[in-house]
């Protein structure tokens, strides 16, 4: 760094990060061990609560996967690194007071929404996406007043067969003293006890070998407790364009994917009472209901072709069926919310870039001092270590910008936080509610018991600030 811009110890570089999910937590990371740099990040969230889908998304019987935020505990423990938390962006800070405050601004935003099938039906009752079912066993504060009804329906489709799709399949035929002993939410835990569903069919549009769920995920599915997974012959038959496509451009995931759901094809019916069924190559076209309830998925099957790219994708063949269930969880994909202030793509749901740096559109010119990481950069794809190099990408961009920035003093986040009457949740008031929870938790046998709504954080917060 040259001694005329940021990033020294007498004018340390000043970032922040909107968003405390893992891709902004690797970007504080690489920014800290960037040789040379002096940096001070403060991370801002809208929840009182940091690390995002790793807190809100990853499902219940998946600790070991949320055990990654002891990673982020180290980077929140740097002497240049600040927590706010309860702070939004939009409503209690503009973009225009984190440009006054900061050089540079990472939007961390993740993808907050869903994406919508576009066929009739999907407004009938009982049909829900995965992202409102996946909050609400999660004790996420926006989903945790949602309703299903499981006590009343015996058949459930999912449509969609990625590693959530596995995830919402789980939940619904876990035992659920299994999940007990987790940080389930207990709403979610009295309505799975009371549960009625005996059967869950998995809808995806491509074939076998092209499943988005992990070789692990499809696993755990096989090996639930009286529970059978069943997988049609015909269903797990590759054409020749998938075993072409296999030994050509498959990844060793797909082959053992492939592998698994024929050895699984073979094993029949099963003697279990519950059961999950793996349909592939099928499309939903419409959502049948009766009474304002949904009540069947007319599915149109089809085949595999290969596009100029040599990728298979699937066509319909005009041929249909139907699945008989009483709910439909859509598991299509997440995608990103606009934000007052922030260029946004609205086709693709994510915030405009060339290597991390923000776009004033697709193919636009960059907004100084603004670059994006995480699921908000590229989309909602790969696993929660894929966004530590896509972090470490974005910030190889701004420490290229640094040497360019002004060494002008930024305002104060504090003072103007503080004239606005925020309260904000230090990384200290965090680490207050998260003893609180662990050690409610541990009255109970569970490994945490979260705290519900943002009232019931805050005054917890509240409590131990004033003891």
């Amino acid at each position: 760094m040259v001694e005329t811009s940021p990033g020294i110890s007498s004018r340390p570089l000043r970032v922040a990060v909107v968003g405390s999910g893992p891709s902004g937590f690797y970007a504080a990371e690489a920014l800290f061990k960037t040789e040379g740099l002096s940096v001070c990040v403060d991370m801002f969230d809208r929840l009182p609560t940091p690390y995002g889908l790793v807190r809100g998304g990853v499902a219940p019987d998946h600790q070991k996967i949320k055990g990654v935020t002891r990673v982020y505990e180290k980077i929140a423990a740097h002497e240049g690194f600040r927590f706010f938390g309860n702070v939004e962006l939009g409503r209690d800070l503009q973009v225009e007071d984190l440009t006054a405050c900061y050089d540079q601004i990472v939007y961390a935003v993740g993808n907050e929404s869903d994406r919508s099938m576009g066929i009739p039906g999907e407004e009938l009752g009982g049909v829900y996406s995965a992202t409102e079912f996946v909050g609400w066993y999660n004790g996420h504060p926006a989903f945790c007043d949602r309703q299903f009804d499981l006590s009343e329906a015996t058949r459930v489709a999912v449509i969609g067969n990625g590693n959530v799709a596995m995830d919402v399949t789980r939940v619904l035929l876990q035992n659920p003293e299994t999940l007990a002993e987790t940080d389930i939410s207990d709403h979610a835990l009295t309505q799975l006890r009371s549960s009625s569903v005996k059967e869950v069919v998995l809808l995806g549009r491509r074939g076998p070998a092209q499943a988005a769920f992990s070789p692990k995920e499809i696993k755990e599915i096989a090996e639930l407790e009286g529970c059978d997974l069943v997988v049609e012959p015909s269903d797990a038959k590759l054409d020749e364009l998938s075993v072409r496509w296999l030994a050509e451009k498959g990844s060793r995931a797909a082959q053992r994917n492939a592998d698994f759901l024929t050895e699984q094809s073979t094993k029949g019916e099963g003697e279990s009472d519950r059961k999950v069924r793996c349909r592939f190559l099928v499309s939903p076209v419409e959502l049948q209901g009766e009474g304002g309830g949904v009540c069947r998925v007319r599915i149109e099957r089809s085949e595999l072709y290969e596009d100029d790219r040599g990728t298979p994708r699937p066509r319909g063949l005009d041929q249909f069926d139907e699945e008989e269930v009483q709910l439909v969880f859509r598991a299509v994909g997440y995608r990103g919310v606009p934000i007052a202030g922030v260029p946004f793509n609205e086709d693709w749901g994510t915030i405009p870039h060339a290597e991390g740096r923000v776009l004033t559109c697709e193919g636009g010119e960059p907004c100084p001092g603004h670059y994006v990481v995480g699921w908000a950069k590229r989309g909602p794809t790969g696993l929660i270590g894929t966004n530590s190099a896509d972090s470490k990408a974005t910030v190889e961009s701004m420490v290229a910008d640094a040497s360019s920035l002004s060494p002008a003093e930024k305002g104060d986040i504090n003072t103007l936080l503080a004239d606005r009457s925020v309260d904000f949740v230090s990384w200290t008031d965090w680490q207050n509610l998260d003893r609180h929870e662990t050690e409610m938790g541990e009255s109970k046998g569970k490994v945490r018991d979260k705290l519900i709504s943002i009232e019931a954080m805050m005054d917890v917060i509240g409590s131990m600030r004033d003891g």
